[in-house]
């Protein structure tokens, strides 16, 4: 295959993460043979390179054409290597496959399809048991949702589909994580699409099942921070020097997009030339008593990552906010990170419903889901991992200023009708007194 053949075929996926950049090169930088009958089923690492002299890794798994995962039999291939624990040499490295015994099943597998609504990874469900996800857009490093979805398996917390085999490459270029399997949640609902039909409909069930959702997250981050033998799980106190850089990074983001705001979006006026404002807020809310313990938490924390299994929630997607690096996503936070990604997922709901379902929901139906959560997150996380009364109030605000800020920079990029949600979010929390 040519070279502009394939930079085409890549940057025109919809899992193709930098659809804003000049791609002006591609190469196969390592290949591994992983069926040698025909069609002969190949793993190939595509990188392609920009104008601004940066690269990004892909996968691609080929049969001959440019996609297999698309072809039943070949992605059932993957899970049976998974199953087998496999080994497969690559040219510079080597390909590895694993499975979670009682979980990755041995039963011949029937039927696929792949989730057409995935966006930067590609999904396929096997016979409404098992989903393989394939990492397309690859970093160095272990993938988080890797590494937290195995944790969780191996403590035994219930509200996850649990992780059932993945695998990965080690060589030259990087060693990465390729893809995972997890168990398939049967006739789950999504958790933004309930959310939204409940608030126009006035629906009492759902803001009730929020207590549950809250008490199923102070759970994950009881399990999360369980383990202090594991250094990479252990919890660590957060000292004056963590809380001075979250301030700082805080400070310095506010600062960055509040000084990019462009001038022909008529929804940013109520918080243009702020920035000052926004970040004296900000520093009016480091007075912290206490900031309690940082763990490794969900990272991207809201209702679209939550199903609904019909009596329970189930939580998904452990991978973290897209638009930061691996080292970031990986990094160790304070729960209440994930929290505050929650509450703000609720004023998505809020803001989002008039346009997607053409009605409004009660003016204190976003202040009701916020007190349901909270009160079931406060009844079931271990309490020596959060701050409590006015400090977690206050870090709370502060993560969830963070959050509305990153907010703010994503929908300008991708969804520029939205912009008026995060920045109806920051002008709230202008207006709101500071805890003291």
């Amino acid at each position: 295959m040519s070279e502009q053949a394939l930079i085409e075929f890549v940057t025109g996926q919809r899992w193709f993460g930098s659809k804003t950049r000049d791609a002006i090169h591609a190469t196969t930088v390592d290949r591994a043979l992983l069926r040698e009958s025909e069609p002969r089923l190949e793993l190939q690492l595509i990188e392609i390179g920009y104008d601004t002299g940066t690269h990004e890794t892909y996968q691609l798994i080929t049969d001959g054409g440019l996609d297999a995962l698309g072809d039943p039999h070949d992605v059932r291939e993957l899970v049976a290597l998974m199953r087998a624990g496999a080994t497969m040499s690559a040219e510079e490295g080597i390909v590895e496959f694993a499975s979670v015994p009682g979980v990755t099943g041995a039963g011949e597998l029937r039927e696929s399809r792949v989730v057409v609504a995935e966006q930067s990874n590609t999904s396929v469900v096997f016979d409404d048991e098992l989903i393989l996800k394939v990492f397309r857009r690859l970093e160095a490093g272990v993938n988080p949702e890797l590494e937290l979805l195995r944790f969780l398996t191996e403590h035994g917390f219930p509200n996850i589909a649990r992780l059932a085999g993945w695998y990965g490459y080690s060589g030259r270029q990087m060693s990465a994580t390729l893809g995972i399997l997890q168990e398939f949640v049967v006739a789950g609902a999504d958790g933004w699409e309930r959310a939204l039909d409940a608030a126009v409909a006035g629906d009492e069930a759902f803001i009730d099942s929020l207590r549950r959702l809250g008490e199923v997250t102070g759970k994950m981050h009881a399990v999360l921070g369980s383990e202090p033998a594991d250094p990479g799980f252990a919890p660590e106190q957060a000292s004056v020097e963590s809380l001075g850089l979250l301030m700082a990074t805080v400070d310095e983001e506010i600062e960055s997009i509040f000084a990019e705001l462009p001038e022909d979006v008529p929804e940013l006026e109520p918080i243009r030339g702020r920035g000052e404002e926004v970040r004296e807020r900000l520093r009016l809310l480091t007075n912290l008593g206490g900031a309690g313990r940082v763990i490794r938490h969900h990272g991207d924390f809201h209702l679209g990552q939550t199903l609904w299994s019909g009596d329970d929630w189930v939580i998904l997607d452990f991978e973290g906010e897209p638009a930061r690096s691996l080292p970031e996503r990986r990094r160790k936070r304070s729960p209440l990170r994930d929290v505050a990604g929650m509450l703000r997922s609720f004023a998505y709901v809020y803001s989002a419903a008039p346009f997607l379902r053409g009605s409004e929901p009660a003016d204190d139906w976003e202040e009701r889901a916020r007190e349901e959560f909270l009160e079931g997150y406060r009844d079931t996380v271990d309490q020596s991992l959060v701050p409590f009364g006015t400090s977690m109030d206050k870090l709370l605000r502060v993560f969830e200023l963070e959050k509305a800020v990153y907010e703010l920079r994503y929908e300008l990029n991708n969804r520029p009708d939205w912009v008026r949600i995060p920045v109806a979010g920051i002008v709230r929390m202008l207006e709101e007194e500071v805890p003291v």
